[in-house]
């Protein structure tokens, strides 16, 4: 059975139970009276898996990355006694991880989105007659038909007519754009 479906969700309540617990840890009667620092939850879920990924980018990929350098400061802290502070580094790292994660999220639906707006024909005229073929087989200096109302197979370079093109799918520009001969124009627009 999986609880989270992603790494990202999985983040979201260790990030809010660590929050808590390294917010009550400022409070000694609270850590005296069950005698052990809530900070320790705190190293424990954000921070174990900050050291994890180090060590394996470490010893699969040679590679030290941030979480090899917030590993080296999470494990010093540690050893001075400074709980508090290895769990704030814990967390504040795992914000910051999630935060990239959404974004890049984000950023690969938006790239998914845009894929799927691009037409997968194109109106391709040959020996002087229009042809419709796949999108991905129209070849460097084909000429393409684009019908008003169409989205634009491929990029290219306006040959003959003229018209509005909404680009906003590529610069957020609400207003269509006027092209004539000579502009180039975008695929997906």
């Amino acid at each position: 059975m999986q609880f989270f479906k992603s790494e990202t969700q999985r983040k979201i309540p260790f990030i809010i139970i660590s929050t808590i617990t390294l917010l009550l840890s400022l409070f000694s009667s609270i850590n005296e009276a069950i005698h052990f620092n809530l900070a320790w939850i705190s190293i424990i879920l954000c921070g174990l898996p900050i050291i994890k990924e180090a060590i394996i980018g470490l010893c699969t990929e040679f590679d030290i990355k941030a979480d090899v350098l917030v590993s080296m400061a999470l494990i010093a802290s540690v050893i001075i006694g400074e709980t508090f502070a290895a769990g704030e580094i814990a967390v504040i790292m795992t914000i910051g991880a999630l935060l990239e994660d959404l974004t890049v999220q984000k950023a690969q639906s938006g790239i998914e989105n845009l894929i799927k707006l691009t037409p997968q024909k194109a109106r391709v005229i040959r020996n002087g007659k229009e042809v419709l073929i796949e999108a991905d087989d129209v070849q460097i200096d084909d000429i393409v038909r684009v019908i008003a109302g169409e989205t634009i197979p491929v990029d290219g370079i306006i040959i003959k007519g003229e018209g509005a093109i909404d680009e906003s799918i590529m610069n957020g520009e609400s207003l269509p754009v006027d092209k004539g001969v000579g502009d180039e124009v975008l695929s997906g627009t």
